[in-house]
């Protein structure tokens, strides 16, 4: 397992940059423009990381979400998820399920899959690599609850 980034939504993507990019010092590594989706996400890394960072998954970064839609974050909803890349999703979440875990997004797609911490902290989780075959149960799992 290796640790990926952590996400928080920002209301100001200028803003936001001014001060973690000019201010607080981190490095611009990646950007994503989702037309589809409404959003764009901003992956910053420090820089000693940033030196290091090897395609969409190199070393551990921030990740900025800014949704182009105005919306008030309530509750936390700021603070997005942690990532985590794993070797086998499949066995991963067999594990966390028979240790009573519930996995709130299955990984249908054999790519990503989501669960919470005891304290309600949403973690992402990610195949390392290309997306396994979808498989059963999990192509047909529903939702649970949010992530």
């Amino acid at each position: 397992m290796r640790y990926l980034h952590t996400m928080v939504r920002v209301t100001d993507l200028d803003q936001a940059l001014d001060f973690y990019v000019n201010k607080f010092g981190l490095v611009e590594t990646r950007r994503i423009e989702n037309e589809k989706g409404r959003f764009t996400l901003v992956f910053l890394a420090a820089s000693d990381d940033a030196a290091d960072v090897k395609g969409a998954r190199g070393r551990p970064t921030l990740e900025l979400t800014y949704n182009w839609d105005p919306e008030a974050y309530t509750g936390g909803r700021n603070f997005g998820h942690l990532a985590y890349e794993v070797d086998d999703i499949y066995a991963t979440c067999d594990k966390l399920m028979k240790a009573g875990v519930t996995i709130n997004r299955p990984p249908r797609d054999g790519n990503m899959a989501f669960v919470r911490s005891p304290d309600n902290i949403s973690i992402e989780i990610l195949q390392k690599g290309d997306p396994k075959p979808a498989a059963e149960p999990w192509a047909s799992m529903p939702n649970t609850g949010a992530w």
